[in-house]
């Protein structure tokens, strides 16, 4: 299945019936009265998130969506029925925005959300509801309002526990592959990864969902190479592992900042989440070489990094419990933290 993660769509909520004109004709009624019904409500558009989902894929090849329109009214004081809803099935984590693309609509990231996005126009009321004293025999009725429209956006941002970063080629997927069973495609060229893939790691009883997104060069937040357009898929992680190439980079320290820089320049938090830094691919790097790539990698970061490698499974296993610990603390600091409480107005 091909990965998208952004899709612009139409939506249209559908007309409201019209009110019918009718007269009550019996033999033997000699006033019958108007007895034509209300038109029906127009059809919603809604929103659910649904699971067994993780693309926007169905949104590829149908951009437009209307809602049925409400069924007109007719005599006997029989009103039209609403009409058809339209709803719009999401995977979790994605995101709802107004047509510049900025405007927050909803977030929705639980199975079983919903939301009314659009509702569609009122029915019209039909002569019945004109009937007055002194207009006894109505020849009017309302037509149905129009139903509401417009273009949205929807912006699939992956819900993990970790993610990866780095430069491309950095051994992020063969880090992926080597602790979970997902698949992602491997090379000895850089850009290997074209879209973000999830696995789900297992480790001493505990499990928790990896993120893997392309890898970053310098000026990516200004569109070089791929971009920063993945790093949202990393939002929603509570800790990054950042993996910088002990082999193929010269000064792993300059490598460091040029994905810290461009964490920095995305924003929303990212510069700000736990970071596990490691030097991968150490299997790599004879004992004097690494000491010295990782005395580079230390002045940067400020701290000492993990020797990691994939291969020889080296470190890897510290790795995943360095990530666990990180989780569980920040899931206790985010259930410790007390919501503040509005400030309270003179009342009597």
């Amino acid at each position: 299945m091909k990965f998208l993660d952004q899709a612009k769509i139409y939506v249209r909520a559908g007309n409201g019936g019209a009110g019918a004109v009718s007269f009550r004709r019996e033999k033997f009624i000699e006033f019958g009265g108007p007895d034509g019904g209300d038109g029906g409500r127009g059809g919603d558009v809604w929103v659910e998130c649904v699971d067994g989902l993780n693309t926007l894929i169905d949104y590829r090849y149908q951009q437009h969506f209307k809602a049925g329109t409400g069924i007109h009214g007719m005599g006997r004081n029989r009103s039209g029925a609403k009409g058809k809803d339209v709803v719009l099935r999401v995977p979790v984590g994605t995101e709802i925005l107004e047509e510049d693309n900025e405007t927050l609509i909803a977030d929705m990231t639980e199975v079983g959300q919903r939301l009314l996005l659009i509702r569609g126009g009122n029915g019209g009321f039909g002569n019945a509801q004109f009937k007055s004293s002194t207009n006894q025999a109505p020849r009017h009725a309302n037509p149905g309002l129009e139903g509401q429209e417009k273009w949205i956006w929807l912006r699939l941002k992956l819900i993990a526990d970790a993610g990866l970063v780095g430069l491309p080629n950095a051994g992020k997927s063969t880090f992926l592959a080597s602790v979970s069973s997902a698949k992602p495609k491997i090379a000895d060229y850089p850009f290997t990864t074209l879209h973000p893939n999830l696995g789900v790691v297992e480790l001493d009883g505990r499990g928790f969902v990896l993120a893997d997104i392309p890898g970053l060069i310098e000026g990516a937040h200004e569109g070089v190479g791929l971009g920063d357009r993945f790093l949202g898929h990393v939002e929603r992680t509570r800790v990054l592992l950042h993996l910088v190439d002990g082999s193929g980079v010269e000064d792993p320290g300059d490598a460091y900042r040029i994905i810290r820089g461009e964490l920095e320049a995305y924003g929303n938090g990212l510069d700000e989440k736990p970071e596990i830094v490691a030097l991968s691919k150490a299997d790599a790097l004879s004992p004097e070489l690494r000491e010295e790539r990782l005395a580079s990698l230390e002045a940067a970061c400020g701290h000492r990094p993990l020797i990691l490698s994939s291969a020889s499974r080296e470190n890897v296993e510290t790795a995943l419990r360095m990530i666990i610990r990180a989780i569980d603390k920040d899931k206790e600091e985010a259930a410790n933290e007390v919501p503040a409480r509005p400030e309270e107005g003179w009342r009597p």
